[in-house]
């Protein structure tokens, strides 16, 4: 993940996951810990996904929500998270988009 980074010139500050936070999704640890890695609040952060669970998962933990679909992503026949299933803080068709409606 950090070399795909680099290449695409993505200015990222860390790239977190099950290994650091020692728990999977959906559980609350996955997100907390990351929030206790960063020293962050949960409401200073905002998981960006395409799987309405995870956001919905996040969301109880205090995150901010964000979501962009990934209509392919298990194939052409994919049917599930094609659509934002619950009023996500910020729905988004890409990271431009996000990074637009964010501001920033």
């Amino acid at each position: 993940m950090i070399d795909m980074a680099k290449r695409a010139g993505l200015p990222w500050d860390a790239i977190l996951g099950a290994e650091v936070a020692q728990a999977y999704k959906p559980t609350p640890e996955a997100y907390l810990r990351t929030a206790d890695v960063l020293m962050l609040k949960p409401e200073q952060i905002c998981l960006v996904a395409a799987h309405n669970g995870d956001l919905a998962a996040t969301r109880r933990c205090g995150f901010g929500t964000a979501f962009i679909a990934r209509p392919t992503e298990h194939g052409p026949a994919q049917t599930t998270d094609l659509t934002p299933t619950e009023s996500w803080d910020v729905v988004a068709t890409n990271m431009e988009d996000l990074a637009g409606r964010l501001g920033v």
